[in-house]
C-alpha cells in the first residue's frame, strides 16, 4: 500500500511571481460568444476550452510556478508524465483494486463513454494549435485538462449539468483561473432560471468553498493517488462532502438545456 504522504507534499517555499511572455491577453468578447454556445449545448465541450483560452490570463504560468515550489513538484515536472496516456490505457487502469481511486475512475468513465483522449481531442478544436507543444507550460495545461474527470471522482460530483458546474466552481477555487469563474457563474445562472425550487446556488457555493478548503490538487502525484482507497484519498486531500448537491434530486440536476 502506498502511504498517503507519498501523494501530496507540503506547500514549500513561495517563489517570486513574475509575468512571462506565455501569459495570454484576456479576450472577453471571445469568451462571451463561447459561453453563449455552451449554454445552447452543454455537451459542446470545445467551448469550455475556448473560454479557458480566452480568459486564462496568467493562470497557467502561475500554477506551474506554484507546482515547482512544492516538494514533489520539481520531480513531477521533470518526469513530465502525459497523464492522458495512462488514463487511456485499459491495462493500466485494470490494475487497481476495488475501492481505490483508480477503480472509482474506471467505474466512472465506463458507463458514460468518457475518455481522457476524447477530452484531449476536444481541446485541439480551438484555433490555437499549441496544445500539444513540447513546452513546460503546455504540459502543465494538458495536466490540468487531463485531471478533470479525476476531480469529478474525488469530489463526488456527477456529469449532470449541476455536477459539471460544481466541478468548475471547485476548479476556480483551486486555480483562480477566470475562465472557470465565468463558466461557473453562467452555469449557476442558467440552473436558477430553470426554477424547480432547488438550491442550485447553494450547491455551487459549497463546491467553491470545498475547493478553497482542500489541498492544492495540481500538485498531487496522481499515479500514486490511484492506488489509494478513495475514502483515504479524500481524507488525505481534505475533500469535504457535498450535501447541498446530494440533496437535490438527480432528476433536477440536469436542467441546463431546458433553461437555455
Amino acid at each position: 500500500m502506498i502511504a498517503a504522504t507519498q501523494v501530496l507534499g507540503g506547500p514549500g517555499p513561495r517563489q517570486p511571481m513574475t509575468r512571462t511572455r506565455d501569459t495570454f491577453n484576456l479576450q472577453p468578447l471571445r469568451a462571451f460568444r463561447a459561453v453563449r454556445r455552451l449554454i445552447a449545448d452543454k455537451e459542446d465541450t470545445a467551448q469550455v476550452f475556448e473560454i479557458m483560452r480566452a480568459l486564462s490570463g496568467d493562470a497557467i504560468p502561475r500554477g506551474y510556478r506554484r507546482l515547482m515550489s512544492t516538494p514533489e513538484g520539481g520531480r513531477i515536472a521533470y518526469e513530465r508524465d502525459e497523464f492522458a496516456e495512462r488514463l487511456s490505457d485499459p491495462a493500466w487502469l485494470a490494475q487497481f483494486s476495488p475501492g481505490t481511486v483508480g477503480a472509482a475512475y474506471r467505474e466512472f468513465i465506463a458507463p458514460r463513454g468518457l475518455s481522457a483522449e476524447g477530452l484531449a481531442e476536444e481541446s485541439r478544436k480551438i484555433p490555437e494549435a499549441d496544445v500539444d507543444a513540447a513546452h513546460p507550460l503546455a504540459w502543465y495545461a494538458r495536466r490540468m485538462r487531463d485531471v478533470h474527470d479525476v476531480w469529478h471522482v474525488l469530489t463526488g460530483y456527477g456529469t449532470d449539468a449541476l455536477g459539471e458546474v460544481c466541478v468548475v466552481a471547485f476548479s476556480y477555487a483551486q486555480t483562480r483561473s477566470l475562465g472557470f469563474a465565468v463558466i461557473a457563474l453562467a452555469g449557476a445562472r442558467q440552473l436558477r432560471k430553470a426554477g424547480r425550487g432547488q438550491p442550485y446556488g447553494r450547491a455551487v457555493r459549497e463546491a467553491w468553498r470545498n475547493g478553497r478548503a482542500a489541498a492544492w490538487l495540481p500538485a498531487v502525484d496522481y499515479p500514486a493517488l490511484f492506488a489509494l482507497p478513495l475514502d483515504e484519498a479524500r481524507r488525505t486531500l481534505g475533500l469535504a462532502p457535498n450535501p447541498a448537491y446530494q440533496a437535490i434530486p438527480p432528476q433536477h440536476r440536469d436542467r441546463f438545456n431546458e433553461a437555455a
